[in-house]
């Protein structure tokens, strides 16, 4: 019977005997880092930004957030009072407050004439009386030519931007009359707008109507608070709610200011004018 050689085995064994001492060479290197003049290798930016102690805390989050200009509606509606609409009792639209349209400015025209030569382009007519003109529609982007007369005057109508009924729901009843007549007279208040249009909004708050242009709804509540600022009314909370969702998409729309609630704290009245009643609210 032939003998079986064992050379193989005994030639393996100093490879793996090398490579044991090799091994545990290069293991004791890396773990002493600079032996034999080799530098360390950088650390990786993400495992440095772990490691270091932060300098300055993380700005805060603004994905729920949007911070308001001051002056702006934004911040104006956080410092309107909150609370649950008042009931209309007592409520009548002429006699609490005024005739449709009176002259509350003093410059010899009555309100809705004021309105529509600011609004309309193309006015023809005379000073106070506007006989006809070119109406872009703020609520609904059309374009309207208005002329004046029996049957399409009502076409161009003017909005109260707060209607007079939610007015007196959220304080207005606690004015006097000289006041709630300059708020129904107030330009920051008013638009001339389609008259369907205004129809539909009828008495609704920002809660329950708003324009169907959307690219207007942030000047519309900016309006809205301006007055609720001038006159000293309050908001629901879903009418706040409602405001806040809109004025957040333009945290730096301005909330306009009332010259006309100014002349009512000086002592200035308003003063009647004879105008078409068309489009009162």
């Amino acid at each position: 019977m032939a003998r079986r050689t064992r050379r193989p085995a005994l030639v393996a064994a100093p490879v793996v005997l090398v490579a044991l001492v090799l091994g545990a060479v290069l293991t004791s290197v890396a773990n002493r880092g600079g032996a034999f003049g080799l530098p360390d290798a950088a650390p990786s930016a993400a495992a440095t930004a772990a490691a270091a102690p932060s300098s300055a805390a993380a700005p805060p989050s603004t994905s729920n957030a949007t911070p308001a200009t001051s002056g702006s509606a934004l911040a104006v509606l956080a410092t309107l009072p909150v609370k649950g609409k008042a009931p209309m009792t007592g409520y009548v639209r002429t006699a609490r407050f005024g005739a449709a349209w009176l002259d509350v400015d003093r410059n010899g025209c009555d309100t809705r004439d004021d309105v529509l030569r600011r609004d309309l382009t193309d006015v023809a007519g005379s000073r106070c009386t506007v006989r006809s003109g070119v109406l872009h529609d703020p609520y609904t982007g059309r374009t309207i030519h208005f002329v004046r007369g029996e049957g399409t005057s009502t076409a161009v109508q003017i909005d109260h931007v707060v209607p007079l009924a939610d007015a007196w729901r959220t304080g207005a009843q606690r004015l006097s009359q000289a006041q709630r007549i300059a708020l129904a007279n107030d330009p920051i208040n008013l638009f001339a707008v389609d008259g369907p249009t205004n129809g539909q909004k009828s008495d609704g708050d920002a809660a329950t109507w708003l324009p169907p242009s959307t690219a207007f709804r942030c000047t519309y509540i900016a309006h809205q608070v301006g007055v609720k600022r001038a006159y000293g009314l309050w908001v629901t909370p879903a009418e706040k709610a409602a405001m806040q969702r809109i004025l957040t998409a333009c945290p730096s729309t301005p909330a306009p200011a009332s010259r006309i609630s100014s002349l009512v704290s000086t002592g200035s009245g308003a003063t009647p004018a004879a105008s078409s009643s068309a489009g009162a609210q």
